[in-house]
Order: C-alpha cells, then sequence, then structure tokens
C-alpha cells in the first residue's frame, strides 16, 4: 500500500498539474457562470411574459440535462454546425452554460425574497434599469445566497471532473493516467480525493469569511 502512495508521490507535478487546471477551471467557470446568470435572473423577474417564459425555458433545460451529455454535446456534437473548440474550451463553455442556469436560479430566488421596500428605496434616490439592479439588488441578494453559491461553486469543482472524458487534463484526468500506467488505483484516486476535499474546504472558509464580513458591516 505504501509502495502505491510512493508511486504517486514520484508523478506527484502531475497531480499538481491536474490540481491546477482544476482550480483555474472552477474560478473562471464559477465567475463567468454568475455574471451570465445576472441577466438570466432580470429575464426570470421580467414583467413580460415572453421574456420570462424564454427564460424559464432555458433555466429549466440545463437543469433537466444530465452535466456529463451536455459536455459531450458542446465538444463532440458542435463541430457538426461548424463550432469547433478545443477540449479545455469546450469543457470551460459547459461548465459555465450549465451552472449560470443553477446560479440565475438561486439570484432570482433572493430576489423574489428581497424587500420591496430595498428597491421603492433605490428607485427614489433616481436609480432604475441596470444602475438599480448592479448597485441597489445584486449586492444584498449575493450576500443572502452566498451559502448557496457557495455549494454552487462546490458543484462546479465536482462537474469538473467529468471533464476527464474529453481529456481535459484536471486532476481526475490525471489521477487516472497515473493509475493506468502503474496500476495504482487506491492511492491514485484517493490523493486525488483528498485535493478535491481541501479544495473544496477551502471554498467552504472563503464563503464563511465572507458571511463574516458582512454580518460585521451592517
Amino acid at each position: 500500500m505504501m509502495h502505491e502512495f510512493a508511486i504517486v508521490w514520484a508523478h506527484k507535478d502531475r497531480l499538481l498539474v491536474g490540481f491546477g487546471n482544476t482550480v483555474v477551471l472552477s474560478l473562471l467557470a464559477t465567475a463567468a457562470a454568475l455574471t451570465l446568470a445576472s441577466p438570466i435572473a432580470i429575464a426570470l423577474m421580467s414583467h413580460r411574459r415572453p421574456v420570462r417564459a424564454l427564460a424559464r425555458g432555458l433555466v429549466d433545460g440545463m437543469r433537466c440535462i444530465p452535466f456529463l451529455l451536455l459536455a459531450y454535446i458542446v465538444y463532440y456534437a458542435l463541430p457538426t454546425l461548424a463550432i469547433r473548440l478545443d477540449n479545455w474550451t469546450a469543457g470551460l463553455c459547459a461548465l459555465v452554460i450549465y451552472n449560470a442556469a443553477y446560479m440565475a436560479e438561486i439570484l432570482r430566488g433572493a430576489w423574489a425574497s428581497l424587500p420591496r421596500e430595498h428597491v421603492e428605496a433605490g428607485l427614489a434616490f433616481g436609480f432604475s434599469g441596470l444602475k438599480l439592479y448592479r448597485r441597489i439588488i445584486l449586492p444584498p441578494i449575493v450576500l443572502a445566497c452566498m451559502p448557496v453559491l457557495g455549494n454552487q461553486m462546490i458543484q462546479i469543482i465536482k462537474d469538473s471532473a467529468f471533464l476527464t472524458i474529453i481529456a481535459v487534463p484536471e486532476l481526475t484526468h490525471e489521477a487516472s493516467a497515473i493509475q493506468s500506467t502503474y496500476y495504482v488505483p487506491f492511492a491514485a484516486f484517493i490523493s486525488a480525493v483528498l485535493l478535491y476535499w481541501v479544495l473544496c474546504r477551502l471554498v467552504e472558509i472563503s464563503v464563511g469569511a465572507v458571511e463574516r464580513r458582512a454580518r460585521a458591516r451592517r
């Protein structure tokens, strides 16, 4: 058993490269998904029924598609439409599109719970349209749903493991490569699990720190 872990340790550079790619993918996907979720949330709260219905269809559609299937579609099916993406870009796009739908629903739920007086105060000070959303609505709803957004970021980290099927060199892919070369499945995959745990724990700590700082400023 220790011999297996020694083999993994000897090739720790591969695991660290995969870990780094997972971190970069997760951070970029979280930022891009949250950015994309904002206009979708606005559409979900629109008073225009066609706009609201279109946004609802997009959100529900993404939430009903398995992420693995979406990754296959982006990487393997889009080239038939003359849209060709390398595996890293395709994986990032799949993560963003998929998780933006969930984040939009999270923002919509927090927005629906926002006291009406908060919005009316913003209108009274002359805010309207996108400025009202960006300055008055978005900050409190993001803080209100920070724990749920943190959970969604953890989900992004876990979803990134599926990208091994399109050969994105993330953590699971590199652990699998070490395992298939030296046949040390237990040591390779347990090492990957520990690194995923560290990353998810860092997200939890960061979310907790943001929540404490927000409470202190109230």
